[in-house]
């Protein structure tokens, strides 16, 4: 096995092997995921599968894994996860060469302990399993294959319900909320612990209208395939999105998944089939388009009728959407890009998001 362990990449950090929710009714949040986004129901694990504490449904498409973990106890401490957050995401799991040698590195490096090196063993095989904390409540599993031959992790059987797959490829970011004055703080300790490094920057004059303001920088590893935004609020005349998300959240956590597809036209058109809902950006926002970003290879009539936002940087161009919060609490939600070349994140885009953000704050009592 190639060892991917060098001083830009510490921990020997291979992908994001999955992303773990925490939610109240796993059964359910797995047929809106697969109905509302195209996922497929791979394996199960719960009462069937002698789990007594949690049930779990693992989800996926193409390379994107989700997993939905509900409690079965009133003694699970999964549930004071829940009073205090509402449905939200736990896990932002890493694949890694050695857990054993890439939690010793993340300890000596300065990382939080969740969770101690340890076997996870069935019929088919052991996994090797550690975890180290994050912002809030959030932590990252750090998990290697010894010789494990099922369907997803040790206590997992198949059971397998199909999606009508939308285009999702991949994730291609997670962005992560924290309070006033600690991204910084959690930046530093993303470049420490596993390596990443400032990819873009974005502060207030970058990400503002007339009522609010946020400050974003984006960690990266050192393939560009792991990458991290992180926000904070800044000062301005009115609640920000990511004071909004604070308060309902009850503190720092994961804001957004952006979700990769090769062909945003017909994902975006699936996806509004499967009664996803999607922010809406003024008329005007179009008009201005053509003259803003050049000449793009999708329909421009297209993109303003399925209301898709597109961007230009040095590199290629993006195009991207956000959905309304999936959750009743106005706190996760989802981001379907396609990139032509552009490593970026859309900062041309920024201020109409956010007024069409800001549209629906205000629709809640929350600007």
């Amino acid at each position: 096995m190639k060892n991917n362990t060098s001083p830009t990449n510490p921990l020997g950090l291979k992908n994001i092997h999955h992303v773990e929710f925490w939610v109240g009714n796993a059964k359910q949040a797995a047929f809106f995921y697969r109905h509302a986004f195209g996922f497929s129901q791979l394996a199960y694990s719960g009462l069937e599968t002698g789990n007594r504490e949690t049930s779990s449904y693992l989800l996926q498409q193409s390379k994107a894994r989700i997993l939905l973990t509900t409690p079965l106890n009133s003694n699970s401490p999964i549930n004071d996860h829940l009073v205090k957050h509402g449905d939200g995401i736990r896990d932002i799991a890493f694949h890694v060469e050695d857990t054993d040698a890439a939690f010793e590195e993340a300890v000596r490096r300065g990382a939080f302990v969740a969770q101690e090196p340890r076997d996870i063993t069935d019929e088919h095989g052991t996994v090797r399993h550690a975890a180290v904390k994050t912002y809030g409540d959030t932590i990252h599993s750090l998990i290697s294959y010894k010789d494990y031959r099922g369907a997803f992790l040790p206590g997992f059987q198949p059971k397998e319900v199909a999606g009508k797959d939308v285009g999702i490829v991949r994730v291609d970011h997670i962005v992560g909320n924290v309070e006033l004055g600690k991204m910084n703080y959690w930046c530093d300790y993303y470049a420490q612990v596993f390596g990443f490094e400032r990819f873009i920057s974005f502060d207030d004059k970058d990400i503002s209208t007339e009522y609010s303001a946020l400050m974003s920088i984006v960690m990266s590893d050192n393939s560009h395939s792991i990458k991290f935004p992180l926000n904070e609020p800044a000062t301005g005349k009115r609640k920000s999105q990511i004071e909004e998300y604070l308060d309902f959240y009850g503190g720092p956590g994961a804001q957004h998944v952006a979700l990769l597809c090769k062909d945003i036209l017909a994902t975006v058109r699936n996806l509004r089939d499967n009664g996803v809902e999607f922010l809406t950006v003024p008329d005007s926002y179009y008009e201005m388009l053509p003259e803003r970003v050049g000449k793009i290879d999708e329909d421009a009539a297209l993109i303003r009728n399925l209301g898709i936002l597109v961007d230009r940087d040095e590199e290629g161009y993006l195009l991207q959407l956000f959905t309304k919060p999936v959750e009743d609490r106005p706190t996760l939600f989802f981001e379907i890009i396609q990139r032509h070349g552009s490593r970026g994140f859309g900062k041309g885009n920024f201020r109409a998001l956010f007024e069409s953000i800001e549209a629906e704050q205000a629709k809640r009592g929350n600007l």
